[in-house]
């Protein structure tokens, strides 16, 4: 079912790269500032957060202004990270993030290289149910549960 996923040799020094840069957002070392936000990523940055809705780069920027406000220590831990090469100088890159050892969240940053360095086009994060929660809602879509 999982698609065999292999980052191509020729891109372990891009990978080493992007994975320091992840969580983005939550690598003090990159920023903790609006600008330090707004020099990471590109003027038509988006994402889709883990509940689907869109946001835009200013909705994100201005959350992460308020975050930083008052910053949280968070127990964080990525694995599992691959990366394609999507066209000239465009990587995806993938990986599993778990916070807090409760939530587990499958993520996707589209990384572009610029004269000015790495900046994020789009980000994506999508929960990942329980096995036993994803058996019980396929159950109810099948029509065996109610």
């Amino acid at each position: 079912m999982e698609p065999k996923r292999i980052t191509s040799p020729e891109l372990t020094r891009v990978l080493k790269e992007l994975v320091s840069r992840e969580p983005i957002f939550h690598r003090s070392e990159w920023g903790t500032t609006r600008a330090d936000f707004e020099r990471m990523t590109s003027e038509d940055f988006w994402e889709v957060g883990a509940s689907g809705q869109r946001y835009s780069r200013d909705y994100v920027l201005q959350e992460l202004e308020r975050r930083y406000q008052n910053p949280i220590v968070e127990d964080l831990h990525a694995e599992d990270f691959h990366c394609q090469e999507l066209a000239f100088n465009l990587y995806l890159l993938t990986y599993t993030l778990y916070q807090h050892k409760t939530r587990k969240t499958r993520r996707t940053t589209i990384w572009q290289k610029t004269s000015e360095g790495w900046k994020i086009v789009f980000h994506q994060g999508t929960t990942v149910q329980a096995a036993e929660d994803r058996r019980h809602s396929e159950e109810v879509d099948n029509g065996r549960k109610g």
